[in-house]
């Protein structure tokens, strides 16, 4: 019966022990600090994205044609900024302001390509490249298809 005391003292101990390690190798952040580095650089490509559609529009291109030009070179700019490494850092401080917009996404589709490069295209670049982007790609689709066949059955029935 003293063996049972003594090894579930242990095991609390050890628990106690495991939770204070936790806590002293966790990082700890800064949620104000975090939200406004999100917004400071989500704010900056969307200045980057409004630069591009006002240039476009001083060239006389059509609202519509302007946004797929802005969309185009914001993923550019995000792929190359991928490939130059810089982007991973831009992330990394920014936090969901870089990771949200078009570029976030872009540069989620080329990390994995540049990372297993060296392994093929194949079975590095070919394998690897939606790693990330698939499953956003997969249900953003399938939500497209469903919402869809909702708005058809909802005019054929009148609803809309």
């Amino acid at each position: 019966m003293e063996e049972l005391k003594n090894m579930k003292h242990n095991d609390e101990t050890t628990k106690e022990q495991y939770k204070e390690y936790v806590k002293t190798v966790t990082p700890t952040k800064n949620l104000w600090l975090q939200m406004a580095k999100a917004f400071l650089v989500g704010g900056i490509i969307c200045v980057i994205g409004q630069g591009i559609l006002n240039y476009c529009k001083s060239l006389g291109i059509d609202k519509e044609t302007a946004g797929s030009w802005c969309s185009l070179l914001l993923v550019l700019l995000s792929v190359l900024l991928t490939g130059l490494n810089i982007y991973p850092g831009i992330a990394s401080f920014g936090g969901a302001g870089a990771l949200v917009p078009i570029t976030g996404f872009a540069n989620s589709v080329a990390a994995p390509a540049i990372e297993f490069k060296k392994e093929g295209q194949v079975f590095g670049v070919g394998a690897k490249i939606f790693t990330i982007a698939g499953p956003v790609i997969l249900y953003g689709i399938f939500a497209s298809w469903l919402f869809g066949l909702i708005y058809w059955f909802a005019t054929v029935f009148g609803w809309v």
